[in-house]
């Protein structure tokens, strides 16, 4: 029986390197809209780019650049739909203003847990609105990452009314950005590498970024000492692989399988790794004198209040949205009996 275990294992490799040897080589030069320095932002991307040339064995080449390298990064999406850049690593959430309906798919204020979330997407039809939404653009995406929850941002100063963030001008990220913004907040999206210089110039009052392994890489606590938390606006975010649709078709249906695994691969990685690296990240942002807040329950409900007015004006604007919103809105409602039975509180 090992025999022919072990047999059959080499049959199969060698009808796998087969159909490789037959399928033209891919080369893919992937923009990235964050540096690729940073844990998790930066390293699932390094992982994919590890695990394709890997395990390909040469079929599936892929090279990583950092941003502004081949374009700038606000640009990455225009650049792979008309082909002049082979694919893209961000969030689906920066370009919700071609498409609304992908801030649905990337990050949702006061929105699901990692798991919840990726339910909807993966099982409940949420994969199916970013795929329209990309596709009349004649991209091809591939979910692959997700994020912790993120901070609530770093202030100058302690946040005591909601009379503070008038004339405010912060950088965030989403569909946050419009709730800050019917708070009178003047809302920025920067890329990574721009925060910091824009915080200690004073361009920027506040900012919000990632989760705190990540803001600590970056170094906030320097400049805004005041970092609050929960993330509202971010419980979970989703990375996603973007690819020129022209050259996704042209693949084989090996090659596309392999990307597929490879990013359902890097969602695993990025769910356990975020989870693992966070509480060490906070104990030292507060040795190196970040001082740590929670929003109070006012303030979250001042948040929740604007929020509740912004998705209702993006339904009303953007059929897509409205749909994928309802779609979302159902399931959590569905989710909510085993959410509320099957684990400890």
């Amino acid at each position: 029986m090992k025999f022919a275990f072990t047999t059959t294992l080499a049959a199969a490799a060698f009808a796998a390197s087969g159909i490789a040897a037959q399928a033209e080589e891919v080369r893919l030069r992937i923009a990235s809209a964050y540096p690729l320095s940073l844990v998790q932002l930066g390293s699932l991307a390094k992982n994919l780019e590890t695990n394709l040339n890997v395990a390909s064995g040469g079929d599936i080449q892929v090279k990583l650049f950092e941003p502004n390298a081949l374009v700038p990064s606000l640009e990455i999406f225009d650049a792979v739909s008309n082909g002049s850049v082979d694919a893209g690593w961000a969030a689906p959430g920066f370009w919700q203003s071609k498409e609304p309906v992908l801030g649905v798919t990337s990050s949702i204020p006061f929105g699901p847990g990692a798991g919840e979330y990726l339910a909807w997407l993966q099982f409940k039809g949420g994969e199916e609105f970013l795929n329209r939404a990309y596709e009349k653009h004649n991209i091809h995406s591939e979910l692959c990452g997700i994020l912790a929850p993120e901070a609530g941002g770093w202030f100058r100063d302690e946040i005591t009314s909601v009379e503070q963030f008038q004339g405010m001008k912060m950088r965030i990220f989403g569909l946050g950005s419009k709730v800050m913004q019917k708070l009178g907040v003047d809302t920025q999206l920067l890329g990574g590498g721009d925060v910091f210089p824009a915080l200690e110039r004073g361009t920027i009052d506040a900012a919000e970024f990632s989760m705190p392994a990540i803001d600590l890489k970056l170094g906030f606590y320097q400049v805004a000492k005041h970092y609050y938390f929960p993330g509202w606006h971010q419980q979970s975010t989703m990375l996603d692989f973007i690819i020129n649709k022209d050259k996704w078709d042209a693949m084989s249906a090996s090659q596309q399988s392999l990307i597929k695994m490879a990013c359902r691969a890097n969602i695993a990685t990025g769910l356990a790794e975020g989870e693992a690296i966070q509480g060490a990240a906070i104990a030292e942002l507060a040795s190196k004198g970040a001082i740590v807040h929670t929003w109070s329950p006012e303030m979250l409900g001042t948040f929740k209040a604007a929020w509740d007015e912004v998705v209702a004006e993006e339904a009303a604007a953007d059929a897509e949205f409205k749909a994928a919103w309802e779609s979302l809105s159902a399931f959590r409602a569905e989710y909510k009996t085993w959410g509320d039975v099957g684990y400890l509180k």
